[in-house]
Parts: C-alpha cells; sequence; structure tokens
C-alpha cells in the first residue's frame, strides 16, 4: 500500500507498538524514508518505507481510544488527588481564594502545544503557549520568560537518541537535547538560580536526563531513554502549579503525576506554586 505524508503508521521491526504521522518523505542512498512523529509520545524517528504499514482507520480509531482512555484516568486522578489535598489542609475554600503557579510552555509540536493548552485550561492552570522549534528555544525563551512572568517553564518537543549512536553521555548522540540544555543554561544563569523560584521542566522523549538536570532543570526526561506521553510535561507543571509554597514535593510525587512514571520522568525535590489570598471577593 502506498505510503504518503500525512498517514498513520506504523515500525513493522518494531512491533507496531506506536503510531505515528509521516511528516516527510525523502531519499536517501537510493531508499525511500520517512520521517515520522509520534502521535502521542514526543518522539521523532526515521524509517524505510519498505518497514511501514499504514494504518487503517479502525485500528487507528481503537489507538486513539486507548490514549484517551489512559489521558481521562489520570485527569481524574489528578481532579481527586487535588481535592483531597484541599481536605487534608482543612478545607478553607469559604474564606480564601486560589492563585496556582502561572506556566509559560514553549512546544516544538504545534498539534502537542494545542493539546496541552486545552488541559492546562481544563485543569484551571495559568497557562501561556508558544510553538517554538527547539532549535530556537534557547534564542526565545528569555524574551518570553520577561514577557510573562511565569511561575513554572516547560521546554519540550520532540527528541530521540540518534540511530547508531551508543553514547549516552554524549549530546551529539541526541536529536535535540543540546537546545534544551542551551535554554536551560539561560534561565539559570541570567533569570533566576532558585529553583524554588523559578521551577522548570525540560526535554521530550529519550533525551538527555544528567545533562538537563547539571543545567538547572527541576524536571527532565528521560532517565531511562524511554518515549514519554504528550501530557507527562502538564501533569508535572499542575503538580507544582497546586501544590502550596509551604509544601516540598519530592519527586516521587510529582513523578506519580505522570503517565510515563519514573522510567522517562525524573528530578530534584522542589517546593509547590500555588497560594491563598484573603479574603474572599
Amino acid at each position: 500500500m502506498m505510503i504518503s505524508v500525512g498517514d498513520i503508521v506504523a515500525r513493522k521491526s518494531y512491533g507496531m507498538d506506536i503510531y505515528f504521522r509521516v511528516i516527510e518523505i525523502y531519499k536517501k542512498d537510493n531508499v525511500n524514508i520517512a520521517h515520522l512523529k509520534g502521535i502521542d509520545v514526543r518522539l521523532y524517528a526515521d524509517a524505510p518505507l519498505s518497514d511501514l504499514v499504514k494504518i487503517n482507520t479502525a485500528d487507528y480509531q481503537r489507538y486513539l481510544n486507548r490514549v484517551i482512555a489512559l489521558v481521562r484516568e489520570k485527569k481524574e486522578y489528578i481532579h481527586k488527588e487535588r481535592n483531597l489535598r484541599y481536605y487534608m489542609r482543612g478545607n478553607q475554600g469559604e474564606q480564601y481564594f486560589k492563585r496556582p503557579g502561572a506556566v509559560l510552555h514553549l512546544d516544538g509540536d504545534p498539534d502537542y502545544l494545542e493539546m496541552c493548552l486545552n488541559t492546562y485550561k481544563e485543569l484551571n492552570i495559568p497557562a501561556y503557549g508558544y510553538v517554538v522549534a527547539e532549535k530556537d528555544q534557547p534564542r526565545l525563551v528569555e524574551e518570553l520568560y520577561f514577557k510573562h512572568l511565569p511561575d513554572i517553564i516547560v521546554l519540550t518537543g520532540h527528541d530521540a537518541l540518534i540511530k547508531n549512536k551508543i553514547d549516552f553521555h554524549d549530546l551529539n548522540s541526541y536529536r535535540n537535547s543540546r537546545y534544551f540544555v542551551e535554554a536551560v543554561k539561560i534561565l539559570r544563569q541570567k533569570i533566576d538560580r532558585d529553583k524554588d523560584n523559578l521551577v522548570i521542566f525540560a526535554g521530550a522523549c529519550q533525551s538527555y536526563f544528567e545533562a538537563l538536570l547539571e543545567a538547572g532543570a527541576n524536571f527532565a526526561s528521560s532517565p531511562e531513554r524511554v518515549l514519554i506521553h504528550a501530557y507527562d510535561p502538564v501533569f508535572v507543571a499542575e503538580k507544582i502549579a497546586y501544590s502550596s509554597i509551604y509544601d516540598p514535593l519530592t519527586v516521587r510525587e510529582v513523578v506519580t503525576n505522570t503517565i510515563t512514571g519514573a522510567k522517562g520522568i525524573g528530578g530534584v525535590d522542589t517546593r509547590g506554586k500555588l497560594r491563598l489570598g484573603f479574603p474572599m471577593i
């Protein structure tokens, strides 16, 4: 079956475990190659057309239904956990208003950014989002920070280990990690070194976790170089945005909020950004 740009495909060599959209087809060494973007994971990949299977509409819909169900389950957990936290703090809702932390989200993928912004809105998180190619994030992040003065910054998009690169501790082995690292360094060197004042999430699928933390990120992907879900940065940001400034969070508490879990997301203990105001008006 002929494969074209825009088609939904899976890779035979990987057991057809992940569905991708074809975003480009090019020729390399007389072989037709497809450039692929994950449907629900933040992964770019390249594969010969001969390795791809075109997914029919029914199978694609079943795949989407599983993804939607997983995300819905996580959102329901977040709402229940958030309500429990308020109850444990004494249910002060009648007297106080809440100011959750605000998020600035830079995303290399316009589709994922739209999905994330819709989820921030659904979860009542103030958020500003920009489509910024990974390579441009170091150049633009400082300007956008001062435009919005957020409490939390998300730097994400797509990433991947480059095929045939075997050194996990070499930035050149990653498609986009160097850009995330550079953007984090700019924020820490020029804006705020205090990880409780400015909370940073950085990375995408298979990103260089250790380098991102060393650069100054609070949370990053991917400790075991696995794929992370498109919504994982949002769920990290939600936990910080809706946890009290009086409550230091263990990294385990934050990672529990994600779909991928500790294999894909890690970081350091960080203080929440939720402030209560008085009086209620």
